[in-house]
């Protein structure tokens, strides 16, 4: 369950800020010039723009470049070196490149997945559980594999490790080419040890049945282990692995030179990282590293190699994310960084120049800045100025970066800067809506109790300050999603103008729990078999604080959010019934034994092990409790927070004798947009209008 899943806007009211003053940059030429795209009349022309002249000349692309038309661009997976187009359409792939769309496969079968190999003469794709290749230019195609089938895949993730570890930019690759092109490791997995979940299908005469491998917490895993497959000879080898250990085998990374594949295995209770290496040459099996941690270590996703195959890495081993380097020749790993604050990712390592670039928080968790440092670890600097978040675009060879940069107070900002952090140009500002309405965003603090000074950003109504004068009582909505590592505040501009609820007097607020990831490794532990506890703890903190403001209408509490989101929700209503008031829930895990096991697991242990951990943190166990007015929201066809939770949840309040409020959309996943988005849109706001959200006066007074 990421952060990501909620695909669901309404939730997450994030309006864009206006851009009208902003140029619009599509991407770098070259280290001194960069291309901007600019509406004149009904026509979009491009210019080459000089970073410090700010001269600007047409630009017009070489005949040489390849431009996939519009109506094929929702279909392509990809470019290679020539810049030729994989464009998979109707279950079939085609190629589409200067001579125009060619079509490689035409069967009934549906190829899944395809990747142009790294010398751009091949596409590897995924068949029937097998996986393949086609030599482009002769459209010969060559089997690869001979052992999958419905429940058995070779280069094609199932539903857990999609969802869980390989992530959903995947798209369910499980294959990773070489750099030289001539072999591709992949994972070979064996999904028939995983219960089936049926997910029925409303529409027609008959329901359509799925059947879903999906291992809840405590059943058995899909059995995978690592494969590489030459491509010119087709032979196969099976990397060792022992069938009886119950583990996870993912994240591969090939060196350099093609030579070796390191990838990783981490134990099924989640706290032993082995860090692992196969030499082609040798054809033996090595311990790079191991990483063991009390609560939980999670997969590298990332990692970073310099030219003796050694690479860097980030992760949270002394309790914040750092960097740290193993190193190939002293084999062994390396501390770089030592922040008390969170390195987010590393954009360029530069060998020659000694040079790493990388983007963190700096002291204040909400931001987002650009630094530099030595490959030693020395010489920290930082590149981009002014409190907020920073998103930076590297020139080619890190010589300048475009900052795109704003704060909660100030609208985003553009300017192109050098990389030794000193501004060149301005190149716009973006209008200030807010301020035009009267509308303000700020950030403050509540503290916890126990040592956490909990982050906390509220948008107040326009007539705020009058209306607190006159003695109005506005009611809160707080905004969460509240899972793991999985924060929401940053200190960046957003437009609440168009916001209905504030437009009609209601203060929105967002908050950040102990271990949203604000606080390191020492705030995410406290979460450690005890899913639920700390951050409905920490929420009610936050509202409760609020709640003794005077101009509070602590009539009106609210609580929102989706997916893990949808959880805290129901947990708040029922658990802290004295806080909230009101809440919106939207496809809520409701019991930690109805979601899948990798994500539930590295948590809270199996419901065997930490059967108390289970049993506080499930709603169901609550729903006694409920004192406030309750709308769910759940898609019937949920793969993956699935409709058994709601309806083993609104079974135990129709049972205690629980009044509350629901709406089902049929045949519909974890999210959805088009015209179900804006019903759900309009269900939402006419929810919390007949709930009385608005400012109000006091009764009684005039």
């Amino acid at each position: 369950m990421k952060i990501s899943s909620i695909i669901l806007l309404t939730f997450a009211y994030r309006l864009l800020v206006s851009q009208s003053s902003l140029p619009n940059i599509l991407s770098w030429l070259d280290d001194h010039n960069y291309l901007e795209t600019r509406t004149e009349g009904l026509v979009q022309k491009t210019y080459k723009v000089n970073v410090q002249s700010g001269q600007s000349t047409p630009y017009q692309e070489t005949s040489s470049k390849i431009s996939l038309p519009d109506s094929l661009r929702a279909f392509s997976w990809g470019t290679n070196p020539s810049g030729a187009f994989i464009i998979r359409k109707s279950n079939d792939i085609f190629v589409y490149d200067a001579i125009g769309l060619r079509q490689l496969t035409a069967d009934a079968a549906e190829e899944k997945v395809p990747t142009w190999s790294p010398d751009g003469n091949f596409i590897a794709y995924v068949k029937e559980g097998n996986l393949y290749v086609a030599e482009v230019k002769s459209n010969l195609h060559k089997q690869l594999t001979f052992n999958g089938g419905e429940d058995v895949y070779n280069g094609y993730a199932s539903w857990v490790y999609y969802e869980e570890i390989l992530n959903r930019p995947s798209k369910y690759r499980a294959y990773y080419w070489s750099p030289d092109s001539k072999n591709i490791a992949y994972l070979h997995t064996d999904d028939r040890p995983v219960p089936h979940f049926p997910i029925t299908r409303s529409e027609g005469v008959h329901i359509k049945l799925e059947n879903e491998h999906y291992p809840k917490a405590g059943d058995p895993n899909p059995k995978v282990n690592m494969e590489i497959v030459n491509v010119s000879s087709g032979a196969i080898t099976k990397l060792p692995y022992d069938d009886n250990i119950d583990q996870y085998t993912a994240w591969p990374f090939w060196t350099p030179d093609s030579r070796q594949l390191n990838y990783q295995e981490l134990n099924r209770d989640q706290n032993d990282l082995k860090f692992v290496a196969y030499n082609l040459d040798t054809k033996s099996k090595s311990l790079l590293f191991e990483e063991k941690y009390p609560t939980w270590v999670e997969f590298h996703e990332n990692i970073w190699y310099l030219k003796d195959n050694s690479f860097f890495m980030i992760h949270p081993l002394d309790g914040w994310w750092n960097i740290y380097k193993y190193d190939a020749v002293k084999k062994s790993v390396i501390q770089i960084t030592k922040f008390n604050w969170r390195v987010n990712d590393i954009l360029y390592v530069n060998e020659t120049k000694n040079q790493i670039i990388f983007t963190g928080t700096g002291e204040n968790a909400l931001n987002r800045q650009l630094y530099s440092i030595r490959l030693d670890g020395s010489g920290l600097m930082q590149l981009t100025q002014g409190d907020g978040k920073h998103y930076t675009n590297l020139s080619p060879n890190a010589i300048h970066f475009i900052d795109t940069w704003s704060n909660l107070a100030t609208p985003t900002q553009k300017s192109v800067v050098s990389i030794d952090g000193k501004k060149i140009r301005d190149l716009g500002k973006a209008d200030d809506p807010n301020k035009v309405a009267g509308i303000k965003t700020e950030y403050f603090t509540v503290p916890s109790g126990d040592g956490f000074d909990l982050p906390v950003v509220w948008s107040l109504p326009s007539d705020f300050e009058t209306g607190k004068a006159a003695g109005k009582l506005y009611p809160i909505i707080l905004n969460i999603y509240g899972g793991p590592d999985a924060g929401t505040l940053d200190n960046e501009y957003e437009d609440q103008t168009r916001n209905p609820l504030l437009n009609q007097g209601v203060i929105l607020v967002s908050a950040d729990h102990r271990a949203s990831g604000k606080f390191g490794k020492k705030g995410l532990d406290y979460m450690y078999r005890n899913l639920g506890k700390w951050e409905i703890n920490d929420y009610a903190k936050v509202c409760e604080y609020i709640k003794k403001m005077p101009f509070i209408d602590t009539t009106h509490i609210a609580i929102q959010g989706g997916s893990y989101g949808g959880y805290m929700t129901a947990l708040a209503l029922t658990k802290a019934p004295n806080t909230f008031t009101h809440g919106i829930s939207f496809a809520p895990v409701t019991d930690w034994q109805l979601y899948d096991n990798i994500y539930t697991e590295r948590y809270m242990d199996t419901p065997t092990d930490n059967p108390d951990g289970y049993k506080d943190g499930s709603v169901l166990n609550y729903t006694d409790k409920l004192k406030g007015k309750l709308m769910i929201i759940h898609g019937s066809t949920d793969d993956n927070v699935h409709m058994q939770n709601t309806f083993q949840l609104i079974e135990k309040l129709q049972l205690t004798g629980k009044p509350f409020d629901m709406m089902i959309y049929p045949n519909v996943r974890h999210g959805w947009g088009g015209a179900r988005a804006g019903h759900l849109f309009q269900i939402e706001q006419n929810w919390w209008k007949n709930q009385g959200f608005n400012a109000k006066k006091p009764v009684g007074k005039s």
